[in-house]
């Protein structure tokens, strides 16, 4: 395996799985962050060495923070295969009450973060003639966001279309582009944001009576990333305990 891999928002949480899910199965990884600190500590423990595993400060609202990276991946590595646009951040808030700043915070973490990263590094796999771009949606961009605020869930709505736009205009170059939504999910950062009651309600609302499992995503992001997936682009692969089945 001599793929490498770069998974935005890998600090923690979802993105910090995929990471090591990904470095596992024998992918060089770039963990990327705007907490350099924080990712730097994980990409420690996966390899001290720094041969396999690198952390790197990405601010996903800087376009120019993804083109250094991508250019440094090039020149330490000879470039890059595979992208996660995880990076993202959920508030819950009522409705009538987000600001405009608020929401414009939300779009440019969210969904601005996702349409630099495809922009960037879909050139690069395109003039590569191969690439695997991997976009983390939400439950909450296709049922309007029950459990989070409007802002977030508009956001992930519009991840879920550029991955479709993406895929339309990368599909001759050999590369792939696809989302995966994930429902609520078993992780830290859901117990940070909603109230312990609110996490029972939602037990109870999910079929499978269940949270999540963040390996499981990582384990799909795997399968959208292999060799063999160039048949899968612009395609959403719903997680999400079936709350929503289409």
């Amino acid at each position: 395996m001599n793929r490498v891999a770069l998974i935005t928002g890998a600090a923690r949480g979802l993105g910090a799985s995929i990471a090591q899910r990904m470095h596992g199965a024998g992918y060089r990884v770039a963990l990327a962050d705007v907490q350099l600190e924080a990712v730097q500590a994980l990409a420690d423990q996966l390899d001290p060495s720094g041969e396999r595993a690198l952390a790197v400060q990405l601010d996903v609202r800087q376009k120019g923070d993804f083109q250094k990276a991508c250019v440094l991946l090039a020149e330490r590595w000879g470039g890059t295969d595979v992208l996660v646009n995880n990076a993202g951040k959920s508030k819950v808030a009522a409705l009538m009450d987000i600001t405009v700043q608020e929401f414009d915070e939300s779009m440019a973490i969210n969904l601005r973060g996702t349409f630099v990263g495809c922009q960037v590094f879909g050139q690069h796999f395109a003039d590569r003639g191969f690439g695997r771009i991997i976009n983390i949606a939400s439950l909450a961009g296709q049922n309007g966001g029950a459990a989070t605020g409007a802002h977030y869930a508009a956001a992930k709505g519009g991840v879920a279309t550029l991955t479709k736009v993406f895929a339309r205009e990368l599909a001759s170059k050999g590369v792939t582009v696809n989302s995966i939504s994930p429902g609520p999910l078993d992780l830290p950062v859901v117990y940070e944001i909603v109230a312990p009651e609110r996490i029972e309600q939602m037990k109870q609302m999910i079929p499978v009576g269940a949270l999540g499992s963040a390996d499981y995503i990582a384990d799909t992001v795997l399968l959208l990333a292999a060799d063999n997936a160039s048949s899968v682009t612009g395609a959403c692969w719903d997680i999400n305990g079936g709350l929503f089945m289409r």
